[in-house]
């Protein structure tokens, strides 16, 4: 049984000697917090069972629920997936480094505690020129689920790490806000027709145009992925989801009903009285840049009760919809 420890996590900025450090900790075993452009990940040497199990005691994450295994080049594919199709080598080319993991059968590399006992394996090489160093320096795959406790808002800065983590996590890295905001796009391609699985930077149309061909989505079948349950990327504050119109009206019933009342919204409102207007950017890239900082801000203020409404359904407006309706999911009443 794994013991945490529970004290001060360090902090700092992620220079050359920095990274070096990281790569030591790595290597006893520890856990290290760095960037990606996608969210911070909370990393383990993906081979060493110990800091494996450790990781997932620190973020409290089920033992069945697999994590993504970060590699610094796509020739480092073959070493964890029995077998690399075209289709991989095609969109490692087109977007690796950068926000997307490819499923892929697994070979004996990869462990059950990664795999999450499935018989695939997700893999990423992120662009994060943090993340790269890291993994370059480390010269080996690190497991790094979101470096926060399982089911909450996954960090977009270091200081997000230590808020979530401090104390189960060695040293974190800070590299900065990063840049994309919402965890990688993963695309399964160990079944009969890719799939995505969970939307991200990377849009469901541009895998479509690098494969040629239709992109299915998750079924009964599908293997278990991060981020797959009904409630994730969760503040305290309940998320309730709404249309335009309502959002002002549900809030000042909310707020007549005693309840501090936060509205995400990406243009200016006047609120009823007591209400926060937390605005979001306009534009989608934006938007999901700054989507968890916001989130962690409603939970900051207090708040018990965050309105959102949905973006379209399109491009990245996708995966922030996904996001939001993870985040307003059904929560264990535990």
């Amino acid at each position: 049984m794994t013991r945490l420890i529970r004290g001060t996590s360090e902090c700092i900025q992620a220079t050359p000697e920095a990274i070096r450090r990281a790569s030591d900790l790595l290597r006893q075993g520890r856990l290290v917090g760095f960037p990606t452009e996608t969210v911070y990940g909370l990393g383990a040497d993906a081979e060493n069972p110990a800091a494996v199990r450790a990781m997932f005691a620190a973020k409290g994450r089920p033992a069945d629920h697999p994590v993504i295994v970060h590699l610094a080049d796509a020739s480092l594919l073959g070493a964890w997936a029995a077998e690399v199709p075209q289709q991989a080598r095609a969109l490692a080319a087109a977007f690796w480094p950068g926000p997307l993991t490819v499923i892929l059968r697994r070979n004996r590399r990869a462990s059950d505690l990664v795999t999450g006992g499935l018989d695939t394996v997700g893999l990423r090489v992120p662009g994060h020129p943090v993340a790269q160093a890291l993994l370059r320096t480390f010269g080996g795959a690190i497991a790094a689920p979101s470096a926060n406790r399982f089911g909450r808002v996954s960090p977009t800065q270091a200081r997000h790490v230590i808020e979530e983590l401090d104390g189960l996590v060695d040293l974190v890295l800070d590299g900065g806000m990063c840049q994309v905001g919402l965890e990688s796009t993963i695309v399964d391609l160990s079944g009969s027709q890719p799939a995505v699985l969970r939307p991200g930077g990377i849009t469901s149309e541009q895998i479509a145009a690098v494969l040629s061909q239709s992109i299915g989505g998750s079924t009964a079948t599908t293997p278990r992925f991060s981020g797959s349950l009904s409630s994730h990327y969760a503040p305290r504050a309940r998320v309730e989801l709404v249309d335009e119109e309502s959002l002002v009206p549900r809030a000042a019933q909310l707020a007549a009903e005693g309840r501090r009342v936060a509205i995400l919204a990406p243009q200016p409102l006047a609120v009823p009285p007591g209400v926060v207007l937390l605005p979001l950017p306009a534009e989608d890239e934006e938007m999901a840049r700054t989507l968890y900082a916001t989130l962690r801000q409603a939970d900051a203020l207090a708040c018990d009760v965050v309105l959102a409404r949905l973006p379209a359904a399109r491009g990245l407006g996708t995966a922030i919809a996904d996001r939001l309706r993870k985040a307003a999911g059904p929560r264990d009443p535990a």
